[in-house]
């Protein structure tokens, strides 16, 4: 490529980022940066009344942790309105557009005409042709684009092929408002030149945008960027992608859902690219691979299992450290405590535990939650199920062999309580579950073993103690 390449990732801040956007930012990302390129952000703020402050800082918000943030300060479509206007003005004073002063009350019967008659609505160019002098003095008007009427225009699009449509499908479209602001179609189009976009990488829905906006580009003289619009997103069930199918903002995914974000950049990754039979690819990995000769051409289906499955394997292949700092506060919101630096530093040790089965923070979260819990505990309906006469017993007996236990290992403890199940002539599994309860209040947790070591020898038979009592009463 002769050129840098240069992408844009440019939501509307009318909302959170939504997971659909974050596979478009993703795939922007990631072709600049298999290319040597940049990778710009800007957020397209025309809409005043619906485009808010929490919405662009979530968008940012998204990104960052994504880590897929622009390559230079993001721009505000809206502070270039100016530049919009001396554009359309440069159109009018070349020819490639013209004032036109149909009202309102026009507009909308030429559409009621077109309705009935079962055509196509569309501006008919009425104004196209007639001189300014013919409008009353002072009339309000629009600037429109000359569209060409005649031939074709044609996109040799990146991911869509050859796509071809008849110049008398277009019509005059607005570039400047009778208030002087600019509209949608200008405004990305003028951007997109100055930002020095090679590559318009979005949403297929922008397809039929595309023909439009080259009316302006070609008007203008200016180089034509590669277009490659990707298939949306669809439900598991085919249908257009909506919230009963996973389709929130991407803040959800990490504070609600507890994903991780290299989890998540893999997943959309995998959501309409492929490279072979490779699932799982580290970022590093897919800057060395992505292309968009990899993009289908097919919606892809979103499944939130699939990715709570691969979210699994980033969180067993995560750093125990930062799991316990991620995992902290979700135990502190839970439980309603502080977590101390000691605490962290056994929460850490009982990563190891906990995190082979989950597939989510939160999961690390509730099987962590024995550790910070004091007693007396609360124990479950399950839990308390167990803890009969019998139990009782056997936990008795279970502390008074644990009293013995000088060196408080993982295999030592293991020693202790086998031989108790022998001397019982229990299985392992009759006395471990007993004993769960009793440690944690519930009848899930990590391995017994683990559960012991890591509550360390007081603890543990405090807790003993404690649930012999309440078996008792």
């Amino acid at each position: 490529m002769n050129k840098p390449v240069v992408t844009r990732f440019a939501p509307s801040p009318t909302g959170f980022l939504h997971i659909g956007g974050a596979r478009t930012a993703l795939f922007n990302w990631l072709f600049a940066r298999h290319h040597g390129g940049k990778f710009l952000l800007r957020i397209e703020d025309t809409d005043r009344a619906r485009s808010t402050e929490e919405a662009v800082a979530a968008i940012f918000d998204g990104l960052e942790w994504l880590g897929v943030s622009g390559d230079e300060p993001a721009v505000f479509q809206f502070e270039r309105t100016p530049r919009h206007a001396e554009v359309a003005n440069q159109l009018l004073e070349a020819g490639h557009a013209y004032r036109c002063y149909a009202t309102p009350e026009e507009l909308a019967e030429l559409r009621e005409q077109q309705r009935a008659a079962k055509q196509p609505m569309r501006y008919d160019g009425r104004w196209r042709d007639r001189a300014p002098e013919d409008a009353p003095e002072g009339a309000p008007f629009v600037i429109r684009i000359k569209a060409p009427r005649q031939g074709e225009t044609v996109i040799e699009d990146a991911v869509q092929g050859r796509v071809v449509v008849q110049n008398a499908e277009l019509d005059d479209m607005i570039l400047l408002r009778s208030d002087g602001t600019p509209t949608y179609m200008l405004a990305v189009v003028v951007d997109d030149h100055d930002m020095g976009v090679t590559h318009v990488i979005r949403g297929d829905d922008h397809l039929n945008n595309a023909f439009r906006q080259l009316s302006i580009i070609k008007a203008m003289g200016w180089e034509e960027p590669i277009y490659a619009h990707i298939p949306l997103i669809h439900g598991s069930d085919g249908a257009k992608l909506s919230k009963r199918h996973g389709a929130l903002g991407v803040d959800a995914y990490r504070d609600e859902m507890g994903m991780l974000p290299e989890a998540v950049l893999n997943y959309l990754l995998r959501l309409g690219w492929g490279h072979g039979d490779e699932e799982i690819i580290p970022i590093a990995r897919a800057i060395d691979l992505f292309d968009i000769g990899g993009v289908g051409r097919s919606p892809s289906r979103f499944d939130i299992k699939k990715l709570e499955n691969l979210n699994g394997h980033y969180i067993r292949e995560a750093d125990d450290a930062r799991l316990a700092a991620l995992v902290a506060p979700r135990i502190e919101k839970r439980l309603e405590i502080a977590i101390s630096d000691t605490n962290l530093s056994l929460l850490t040790e009982a990563m190891a535990s906990l995190k082979p089965r989950a597939k989510n923070l939160n999961e690390i979260a509730e099987g962590a939650e024995f550790l910070f819990k004091s007693c007396p505990l609360d124990f479950d309906e399950k839990a308390t199920a167990l803890l009969d006469d019998s139990a009782r017993a056997l936990l008795d007996k279970t502390a008074d062999a644990l009293q013995s236990v000088q060196s408080w290992t993982v295999e030592a403890i293991e020693d202790v309580i086998r031989r108790v199940a022998e001397d019982a002539d229990l299985g392992l599994g009759k006395v471990a579950q007993p004993l769960r309860a009793a440690l944690t209040g519930r009848t899930t947790s990590p391995g017994i073993f683990d559960v012991l070591f890591l509550l360390g020898k007081e603890g543990s038979l405090e807790r003993l103690a404690d649930a012999g009592h309440a078996a008792a009463g």
